[in-house]
This record gives C-alpha cells, sequence and structure tokens, in this order.
C-alpha cells in the first residue's frame, strides 16, 4: 500500500488534504498522473500544508462554476440517432463519445471522462446520464435514442415509436379486413 495526500475530493476515497492508503497501482496509474494525489513524504506534507488555503479556495471557485453550469444543464435532454432493429436493439451502442459530443453540440463544454454510464446504452428510448461537472457537482440529463429526428420527438412526447407504427399497422390490418368481409357480403347476396 502507498500513502497519498488528495489534492482533491475523489468520490469513495476521501477529501482535499486527506492522507490515504491505496494500491501501488491506483496510484501510479491514475492518481498521480491525473494530479489528484501526491506522495505523502514529510516535505509533500509540508508544501501541501503551506498551499492548503490556495488549493482550497481553487475547489471552492471549481466547484461553484460547476454549480450554476449543473443549474443550467438541469432538465437536458440530448438526442443520439442510431439504427436499430424492430424490437428496439440498437446495431451497436451508444457510448460515453457519443454522448459527450451530443451535450457538447447542444452547447455545454464537457469530456467524456466527465460522463458516468454504468454500462453501455444497447437500446432505443430515454436513458438517464450522468454528468460530473467537478468531483463533488454531478446533474442527470436525459439521453434520447432513436432511429430517427421524428422517433426522438414522439420518445420525448412519451410516445414509443415502435408501438405506434405496431398500431398502425394493426388498425389498417382490421380496416383491410371489414372492407373484405364487405366486399364478400355484396358478392354472396343474391340480386
Amino acid at each position: 500500500m502507498v500513502d497519498l495526500i488528495l489534492l482533491e475530493r475523489v468520490e469513495k476515497l476521501g477529501q482535499i488534504g486527506q492522507v490515504v492508503k491505496v494500491k501501488p497501482g491506483y496510484a501510479r496509474n491514475y492518481l498521480l498522473p491525473q494530479k489528484k494525489a501526491m506522495r505523502a513524504t514529510k516535505e509533500n506534507l509540508a508544501y501541501f500544508e503551506t498551499q492548503r488555503a490556495q488549493l482550497e479556495a481553487s475547489n471552492l471557485q471549481h466547484k461553484s462554476e460547476a454549480a450554476e453550469i449543473a443549474e443550467r444543464m438541469e432538465g437536458l435532454a440530448v438526442v443520439v440517432i442510431r439504427q436499430a432493429g424492430e424490437s428496439g436493439q440498437l446495431y451497436g451502442s451508444v457510448a460515453v463519445r457519443d454522448i459527450a459530443e451530443a451535450i457538447t453540440a447542444a452547447g455545454y463544454t464537457v469530456g467524456k471522462t466527465q460522463i458516468v454510464l454504468d454500462r453501455p446504452i444497447k437500446t432505443l428510448g430515454l436513458h438517464p446520464v450522468r454528468v460530473m461537472l467537478h468531483p463533488e457537482v454531478g446533474v442527470t440529463i436525459t439521453a434520447n435514442v432513436a432511429q430517427s429526428e421524428e422517433g426522438a420527438r414522439m420518445q420525448a412526447a412519451g410516445i414509443d415509436p415502435a408501438q405506434q407504427i405496431e398500431d398502425e399497422e394493426e388498425a389498417a390490418r382490421a380496416e383491410a379486413q371489414a372492407a373484405w368481409a364487405a366486399a364478400q357480403e355484396r358478392d354472396e347476396q343474391p340480386l
């Protein structure tokens, strides 16, 4: 295990200034290169104490900026157009890169690392997606995955496009059967 001083809040690990024990690989491959932590040596502890106020002030400023952006992003719905089969299964999936691009197209600057997706989206529909604007500030947006812009509008209105097509086909079949039955009835009547 390696002792590190956290330079920012890390989810499920600790707060700024906290000394934590982590596995060497996590430290070497993630926390140290991302500048989220530094090794807990006597020199680094002394340096951190001199810089603590500045780091906390900087963190507070970033957090308040992220909170403002989160307030504006609240309720945002982005549309992602994908090809899918009749059952609604996508031919592929929607990944964090696709969602980040859609959010950027909507006028907000976010990176792939800020999108939290438990698993790739593989079906049509409305999917909640978490965007972490700051380690302490997150917002949930809606990813509207559809086959077309019209399908996306229908989904946003609460209408299932696949179900509507099925209903229209059923109505057309019923109408055709009624017309056929009426034609049969006219042909069978004696003159």
